[in-house]
C-alpha cells in the first residue's frame, strides 16, 4: 500500500447524531472511484473528539470492510492519554488498517521528552506503521524538527503529517531525516510548497468534495511537472480558502451537505456555518461547477 499522493482526512457524516453508515460508504465509494491513495478515518476532519470510544473503534472496523484493500486506510489513534493511544492504536491494527496517525498530545502540553516517550511507547505496542500529526493550532504544542529525528529513528514511525503552517519547520524536518522518513501536507493551501521541498503528499480536506484534483495535483508533483501541479493548485486556492472560513470540518460538512452526499449536521460544541459563510461556500461550489 502506498501513502503518498492525496490521502482524504474523510468525514464522519451524521444523521440523528449517529453516524450514517450509508452516507459514509458513498463518500468512501467516491474517494475509490477518483484515485484517492488513501482514507484516513478519524483524523481531525472526522470529529474524533465527539465520537466515544465505541464508535471511534467501529468506524475504524468499518472503513476497513468497505475499503476491502482498494487503497490504504490509516486511522487517526492520536489521544492526549498515551494509554487510550495504545489501546485505540492496538484495536486498529487488529482491524487491519495500514497506519496509524496520532496527533500530538493535546491540553497536557508535555515537554519534547514527554513527547518522544509517548510516541515511543505508543510505537512499541503495535506493528503496524506510525505517522506522527503536528498541528499545534489544535493542539496548542509544536514537536520540534529535532524531535521528529529522533523519533524518525524507531522503525516503524514512517513520516508526519505536518499542519504548523511553518515551510521553515517542514524544510528542517526533511533536511534531519532520511529519505525513508515521509512528511505529508496538513494544510491544502501549503501541499505544493511542502511537496517542492520533498513533501509526498497531502492528508487533505478539500479532497473530500474535489478528489479528481487533488490527486492529479499530487501525482503531477510527485511526478516532476511542476507546472501542472502549479496550475492546479492556483485553481483550487479559493476552494482551499473557503474550506477554513470556520473551524475545519465546519465548511466542508456544509459543502457536502449541499452536493447531497451527506446530511448536514455536527456535534456539538461545532455548529453549521453563519448564513453569509453558508452563501461563500455555495458561491464557491456554483463556480467551480461542483453544484
Amino acid at each position: 500500500m502506498t501513502f503518498h499522493g492525496s490521502i482524504v482526512a474523510i468525514v464522519t457524516p451524521l444523521k440523528d447524531d449517529k453516524i450514517d453508515r450509508k452516507a459514509y460508504k458513498g463518500l468512501i465509494e467516491f474517494q475509490i472511484k477518483n484515485k484517492t491513495s488513501a482514507i484516513l478515518v478519524a483524523g481531525c476532519t472526522g470529529e474524533p473528539a465527539t465520537l466515544s470510544m465505541e464508535e471511534h473503534k467501529d468506524l475504524i472496523k468499518n472503513t476497513v470492510e468497505i475499503v476491502d484493500r482498494r487503497c490504504a486506510v490509516i486511522a487517526g489513534t492520536g489521544s492526549n492519554n498515551t494509554r487510550e493511544a495504545i489501546e485505540l492504536s492496538q484495536y486498529a491494527e487488529k482491524a487491519g488498517v495500514d497506519a496509524v496517525l496520532l496527533i500530538t498530545p493535546y491540553y497536557n502540553k508535555p515537554v519534547p521528552r514527554g513527547l518522544y516517550l509517548h510516541y515511543k511507547q505508543v510505537a512499541e505496542s503495535i506493528s503496524v506503521p506510525l505517522i506522527l500529526y503536528n498541528v499545534p493550532s489544535r493542539t496548542g504544542i509544536s514537536i520540534l524538527p529535532e524531535t521528529v529525528y529522533e523519533l524518525s529513528q524507531i522503525k516503524n514511525i514512517i513520516g508526519i503529517k505536518e499542519a504548523s503552517g511553518s515551510l521553515d519547520q517542514v524544510s528542517k524536518i526533511i533536511s534531519l531525516c532520511s529519505k525513508d522518513f515521509t512528511v505529508w501536507s496538513g494544510d491544502d493551501s501549503l501541499t505544493l510548497p511542502i511537496m517542492a521541498v520533498g513533501g509526498k503528499g497531502v492528508m487533505s480536506v478539500a479532497a473530500n468534495i474535489v478528489p479528481r484534483q487533488i490527486a492529479e495535483m499530487t501525482g503531477a508533483a510527485l511526478a516532476g511537472d511542476w507546472e501542472k501541479a502549479r496550475r492546479i493548485h492556483l485553481e483550487l486556492l479559493p476552494i482551499f480558502k473557503v474550506l477554513f472560513i470556520e473551524t475545519n470540518p465546519i465548511p466542508v460538512k456544509a459543502a457536502l451537505g449541499l452536493m447531497k452526499m451527506i446530511s448536514p449536521e455536527w456535534r456539538l460544541p461545532l455548529t453549521p456555518p453563519s448564513d453569509e459563510n453558508m452563501k461563500k461556500i455555495k458561491e464557491i461550489l456554483v463556480r467551480y461547477k461542483i453544484l
